[in-house]
């Protein structure tokens, strides 16, 4: 609602007698928390007891009780072989790089490693960053409920 109606309707309402203008509700305001973003770096094609590797981690991360887990697609990338591997024509793409991105708490984060030790035994790299969650829409609970996959 515009300032001028909003305005408009206040005036109306005193001139009536009319109940005074309500305030337009406001999304609940974003919380802020420290947390930690894991991020698990496969091959499209790695694969754990026939399941994507990817696929795998998420659905871990599910189980393990964190905030949330996203897997992208990479469109081109290279790994420890140092062979670039792109989505483009006539070329490897079979195997795309794939990031899984975890944020949560650091304690929930750090109890989850020892899972991602056993999955990566074949390769793979996972990076930790320190980060800030901030959650919008009355979420709940900061880094706990902060979900990067919406």
């Amino acid at each position: 609602m515009t300032e001028h109606r909003r305005h408009h309707r206040t005036e109306r309402a005193a001139a009536t007698g009319g109940p005074a203008d309500r305030p337009v509700p406001s999304a609940a305001a974003p919380v802020s928390s420290p947390a930690l973003r894991l991020t698990v770096l496969v091959g499209e094609q790695d694969v754990w007891h026939h399941r994507p590797l990817y696929a795998e981690v998420v659905h871990r991360a599910r189980a393990a009780g964190l905030a949330g887990a996203s897997a992208f697609r990479g469109v081109e990338g290279f790994g420890a072989t140092s062979m670039i591997h792109t989505q483009r024509l006539l070329s490897l793409s079979e195997e795309l790089p794939v990031a899984v991105v975890v944020v949560d708490t650091e304690e929930r984060v750090r109890a989850f490693l020892p899972q991602l030790s056993e999955l990566l035994a074949g390769g793979g790299l996972v990076t930790l960053d320190p980060c800030e969650a901030i959650t919008f829409g009355g979420r709940p609970g900061g880094a706990g409920g902060a979900d990067p996959s919406g």
